[in-house]
């Protein structure tokens, strides 16, 4: 029987078929870009593959003209392999310039996940925010804020608010039923904090009318569609529409999304080598053959291993993903002996990244605005 396939920002079942959502959704293939992303493996290879409205970021960029980066983090379950994909992307563009504004999602917690507001302030700072920092991510031109306690600063706080207040005013039930299908007064509640938080830092309290750019993975573009509709009717301020980008999701290990809710579809960043061989060798879906014989004959199918496609996206030197490639798929290398370099380069990657993470907790308070 063929899986149920649905993708909602709350939700992601089955396969996802990006190029029937870049026509449903009216996203444009991202096409050539400056140098500078070339050094990224993300842009490089593929895996941030469409965009809206990218080119006015790109010609900030050019004129050397201020621009934002917006994002938020769902503050819920562990921090894992396909979250460092994403984060990955704010140290590139703090590299490029960019003032990072991140939100950490704790209204839409409550509201959608019936988690408390003090169980995500301390998920945030344990899981996201540590190995945020330990992947890279500086404090200079950077605030993370909970949505529920945006600044201590009066002004900037009530701009916030206010500016969620008056998007309501532009958005209709009928609007968030056709946008976000089965739809609930929280849900409509995160939805218009959702907007307020990516089109804010163009306040004259924040920035001031700046170009944002909001990296995400397409299952959030309902949130990117409804604040790009809400900031074009809305009158009482002065708003440019939200340039995004969309990447690729990591698989999880056995096949189609990884998911917090099932720790048998991902590596955290905290688990240990043993934890990292058990689950890769135990969960990763094989391109191989179903013996030794066949597979030596016929060759893997690296476009289905899970283990080949994690490579895509953490192993940095093309001719090395190259040479695995090849002997995986001519057969000279076995499902077994690919996993093997996945753990390798897995826990080569976690034991520098967990040394780092321990040393940026002396680190965290710098980076959550309080003003």
């Amino acid at each position: 029987m063929k899986e149920e396939s649905i993708l909602t920002p709350w939700e992601v079942k089955g396969n996802v078929d990006y190029g029937r959502l870049v026509r449903e959704f009216g996203i444009s293939p991202m096409g050539k870009l400056p140098g500078a992303f070339g050094k990224d493996i993300l842009f490089r290879r593929g895996k941030v593959f469409a965009h809206r409205d990218f080119l006015r970021i790109l010609d900030a960029m050019r004129h050397r003209k201020k621009f934002v980066m917006m994002t938020g983090l769902m503050p819920t379950g562990k921090f894992h392999i396909g979250h460092a994909v994403l984060a990955r992307q704010f140290t590139l563009y703090q590299e490029l310039g960019a003032k990072l504004y991140i939100a950490v999602a704790d209204v839409e917690a409550y509201a959608a996940r019936e988690q408390t507001l003090a169980e995500s302030r301390s998920n945030a700072f344990d899981q996201y925010i540590l190995n945020y920092i330990a992947l890279g991510l500086k404090p200079q031109d950077c605030e993370i804020y909970f949505q529920s306690d945006r600044s201590g600063d009066g002004k900037k706080a009530g701009a916030y608010y206010r500016l969620q207040n008056l998007l309501s005013r532009h958005a209709t039930f009928n609007e968030f039923r056709a946008v976000y299908g089965e739809i609930s007064p929280g849900k409509m509640l995160s939805g218009l904090l959702q907007a307020a938080d990516m089109l804010h830092p163009q306040l004259p309290e924040f920035e001031g009318p700046v170009p944002v750019v909001v990296p995400v993975g397409i299952d959030q573009d309902p949130h990117i569609r409804l604040a790009r509709d809400l900031a074009s009717r809305i009158k009482e301020v002065s708003l440019l529409q939200l340039s995004s980008t969309y990447h690729f999701f990591v698989p999880g290990l056995g096949g189609g999304k990884m998911s917090s809710s099932d720790p048998t579809s991902f590596i955290a960043l905290t688990d240990d080598e043993k934890t990292v061989k058990n689950k890769v060798n135990k969960y990763a879906f094989s391109g191989g053959r179903d013996t030794v014989e066949q597979h030596r004959k016929l060759g893997g199918v690296p476009e289905v291993d899970v283990a080949y496609q994690w490579l895509t996206f953490f192993e940095e030197d093309d001719n090395r993903l190259q040479r695995v490639y090849d002997d995986y798929k001519s057969g000279k290398m076995l499902s077994g002996e690919l996993k093997q370099v996945l753990i390798d380069k897995l826990n080569a990657f976690l034991s520098e990244h967990q040394k780092r993470r321990e040393k940026a907790r002396g680190q965290v308070e710098k980076f959550v605005a309080r003003d």
